[in-house]
């Protein structure tokens, strides 16, 4: 990409997308576009396509989405399928008629089938039954993979399409909607803070997740924007992956809680092993650079400064 190209980051107020933008103006990037649902719903066709006809972005950043884990698609998993289908196919179609350059499509490692080889190649996809509990979300990311490879085939367009592993860090939401790892932060800190001596966390703790910092998630989205000239899909992760137990208490120790873990089996697991083969961006010469426990670290931080403030 070039130093004065116009880019859009959609969802730049969000996990992924905010990081983006840390990492964009860390580059040198200063032409990054921004809108907040305020000022541009994505799920209103006339609404995206007035923004792509005025802005003419050359690159787009498509991170905006409904996101949040099991309970939340439990919970609201026809908001999740039309939300998500609705943002995604908006801005892929409005960058296709309008000539974006590169797009570059965040999918999710919940498409792949609930029982596959680990590490996960991204072969996998549709080759066996999603996880139930994931299944709205999921079922949205792979129409949206699907769209791009169609524009690069039809039209001839670069829509590429990433699947990181999961995701945490600052600007999560840090409540029962958001990400494991940032509901499991908030839910440790309010049990320390209140006294009190035992957090439940869902499922049997056994399932296994593998977990990238955010900030290295945006430097290698970044990195394959720049680098990356097909639509095949790309996977984004770590290597290594971790059992929910073993994450909660990395999350206790951060946070300095001393009470008792309860696992609650009677709660859904979800995918039992969820681990990516990212050879091919290692290939190209990219790595993470944050442990976890580093992570965890600047996650409790950031959400001490600014997420329990706004709670005051």
């Amino acid at each position: 990409m070039e130093q004065n190209a116009r880019i859009y980051v959609a969802g730049h107020a969000g996990l992924v997308g905010s990081a983006i933008c840390r990492e964009l103006v860390r580059l040198g990037y200063r032409q990054i576009l921004t809108r907040t649902h305020a000022e541009l719903d994505l799920t209103n066709q006339f609404a995206v396509e007035a923004f792509f006809r005025d802005n003419r972005p050359e690159y787009v950043f498509l991170a905006a989405a409904m996101a949040g884990g099991i309970r939340r698609n439990s919970a609201f998993p026809a908001e999740m399928i039309f939300a998500n289908l609705a943002i995604q196919t908006n801005v892929i179609d409005a960058a296709r008629r309008h000539g974006v350059r590169k797009l570059l499509f965040i999918g999710s490692a919940c498409s792949y089938p609930r029982e596959c080889t680990q590490p996960i190649a991204p072969s996998a996809m549709l080759t066996g039954p999603i996880e139930p509990t994931n299944e709205p979300f999921a079922v949205a990311k792979i129409a949206g993979v699907r769209f791009c490879q169609a524009c690069n085939r039809q039209y001839g367009t670069t829509f590429l399409s990433v699947i990181p592993a999961t995701m945490y860090g600052p600007g999560d939401h840090f409540d029962e909607n958001g990400h494991v790892a940032a509901a499991l932060l908030a839910r440790f800190h309010a049990a320390k803070r209140d006294g009190i001596g035992e957090v439940a966390v869902w499922g049997t703790g056994r399932q296994r997740r593998e977990f990238m910092y955010v900030d290295d998630a945006a430097e290698g989205l970044a990195f394959l924007m720049d680098r990356l000239d097909d639509g095949e899909l790309v996977n984004l992760g770590v290597g290594a992956d971790t059992s929910i137990a073993d994450l909660a208490q990395a999350i206790a120790c951060t946070v300095g809680y001393e009470g008792k873990i309860v696992f609650d089996a009677t709660r859904p697991d979800g995918m039992p092993v969820r681990l990516l083969d990212s050879s091919q961006i290692r290939k190209m010469g990219w790595a993470p650079r944050t442990s976890l426990a580093e992570g965890l670290a600047k996650t409790y931080e950031w959400y001490l400064e600014h997420s329990v403030k706004e709670r005051r």
